[in-house]
């Protein structure tokens, strides 16, 4: 049953965070619009280009469950950020959201992918 859920975890915190947030940065991207925050200072590409890899190409190995410790440290982080440094001092509704994707993708860490994925496939 825990597998099941690990997977139900995957599908639904991932593919949310694709389509939710990441395809639309995706876009902007392949579109060559590079203006975008810059809540850490580095610059609103290199910004845009980390949102990218966090918020969609990290995903979408989430999904199918590849290497999911790994890659779910890039939306942990992100979400970390959202949290902490660009909604600081907004209302609990603001942050919520961000705080939720937080603790999902931390769980993945923690947990690894589960039996239904392509990391337990092949190992």
């Amino acid at each position: 049953m825990n597998n099941i859920a690990l997977l139900i975890l995957r599908i639904v915190f991932a593919g949310s965070m694709i389509y939710g947030h990441g395809l639309s940065k995706f876009n902007k991207l392949i579109e060559g619009d590079l203006s975008f925050a810059n809540p850490i200072g580095i610059g609103e590409a290199p910004t845009l280009i980390l949102a990218v890899i966090s918020e969609f190409l990290a995903p979408i190995f989430i999904l199918i469950g590849y290497k999911t410790k790994f890659f779910s440290f890039f939306p942990a982080a992100t979400m970390f950020v959202a949290a902490f440094i660009v909604h600081m001092g907004d209302p609990f509704g603001r942050v919520e959201k961000a705080l939720l994707f937080l603790a999902v993708f931390v769980i993945l860490m923690l947990t690894g992918p589960g039996k239904y994925s392509i990391d337990r496939k092949f190992s």
